[in-house]
């Protein structure tokens, strides 16, 4: 086990965390010494592991080096359910070849942060497919509707008439007992997680045993600064990408966002952050910064060469666009804290029309900080500044406030 004390434990592993339920008893299982049974599940809903899910695989990691035993849960069984988790429909349950065929990968993936020789990993089909029927039926009977109901998702679409599935109801007795199963002394998921990883304390406890610590991890926003890294939603930087995507995408975020992925995502020391924004209040350009972020990460999955060669193939992209020197420099109001991108590049007379930046955008034509946009969704938040290009000689630094 890592030499540091339990209360030094406790404050590396409270670091970056939305919630730790409980912290007094975290802080007894931390003092008592013994190895702790860690938990997070991963349903395979998709073959790629993103950024978004290393703020929680990297806290693992961190108890992992504090001598604890990890288990990457790959949700096989509840996979085929479908998360109702933020959901204003039912979602539609994965085929048992897409579920395997996803879990593989991850399996593949997660060891570019956990130690293999260290990580167990588990599907809950394995205890799952053994409770049968009857027993699912027994587990189904320690909780009621009204219970179910108090979890926000599922109220907000009972009171919005939007129809729900009776087996939505079993995804969070499922996840709950996994916890059973594993006997789990601390579960990590998001704060999105929130009625799950409680109902794996309330199961715990109806099976007389010491309730498991949860951990809530923050959700990681996308590119866009607003909905959380989704693969479905296209704004996600994924952790196998080829180096200069990376680097592209994260050069792309906006200055604001910035420091939420530094919090979040960066392995530096908090004083050495809070010193970057004190260099960027007396002056430094951000765009600095954001590249020594973008390095950071680009190094821990692939190498720094791969990172230096990135920034190098970036800074040649950039030049080649041959911005000009009396490049117009501009400021927008974002009403509501955002804007979208064809919006802005309309309001900045780069095109005539929304449509028109919507074709560009298609055609690969418009550039942030000479990465190609791709996304005609995205969302530009208030507080960025950036170069923006469309086609081969419109150009404009554009401040949103």
């Amino acid at each position: 086990m890592k030499a540091v004390s339990a209360a030094e434990a406790f404050a590396e592993i409270a670091r970056g965390t939305e919630e730790i339920l409980l912290a007094e008893e975290l802080k007894e299982k931390l003092a008592s010494g013994k190895p702790l049974v860690v938990k997070a599940g991963f349903d395979p809903t998709a073959p790629d592991l993103h950024l978004g899910h290393t703020v929680l695989i990297n806290k693992m990691r961190l108890l992992q080096d504090l001598g604890h035993q990890i288990i990457f849960l790959i949700g096989d069984f509840t996979g085929m359910i479908g998360d109702p988790t933020g959901k204003n429909v039912t979602r539609k349950p994965l085929s048992r070849e897409d579920v395997l065929a996803n879990a593989e990968t991850y399996k593949e993936q997660v060891f570019k942060i956990l130690d293999p020789a260290k990580t167990i990993i588990r599907f809950n089909s394995e205890w799952m497919n053994d409770l049968g029927a009857a027993g699912m039926i027994r587990l189904a009977a320690q909780q009621t509707v009204a219970r179910m109901l108090e979890r926000d998702d599922f109220k907000k679409r009972y009171a919005g008439g939007q129809p729900i599935a009776i087996h939505e109801f079993l995804y969070p007795l499922v996840q709950g007992w996994d916890s059973v199963a594993l006997k789990a002394d601390i579960e990590l998921g998001g704060t999105d997680q929130r009625f799950n990883l409680l109902m794996g304390r309330e199961l715990q406890k109806a099976e007389g045993m010491a309730p498991q610590t949860v951990i809530m991890m923050p959700l990681l926003e996308g590119l866009d600064g607003v909905q959380k890294m989704s693969k479905s939603l296209g704004n996600y930087i994924g952790i196998t990408e080829p180096a200069n995507d990376m680097f592209g995408k994260m050069m792309s975020i906006s200055d604001e966002l910035m420091w939420r992925y530094y919090q979040l995502l960066s392995f530096r020391p908090l004083e050495e952050i809070a010193g970057f924004k004190q260099a960027i209040a007396d002056g430094a350009n951000p765009r600095d910064y954001k590249v020594l972020l973008a390095k950071e990460i680009i190094t821990r999955f692939h190498d720094a060469a791969a990172a230096e060669a990135a920034e190098q193939d970036f800074v040649q992209r950039f030049s080649k666009n041959a911005i000009p020197d009396d490049l117009p420099e501009l400021e927008l109001v974002a009403a509501e804290g955002s804007i979208a991108i064809a919006n802005l590049l309309r309001e900045a007379d780069l095109v005539a029309s929304t449509s028109e930046a919507m074709r560009m955008i298609k055609q690969g034509g418009v550039k942030i900080d000479g990465a190609k946009v791709e996304d005609t969704k995205l969302v530009v938040t208030a507080g960025s500044t950036a170069v923006y290009q469309v086609g081969k000689r419109k150009f404009a630094r554009i401040s949103v406030k």
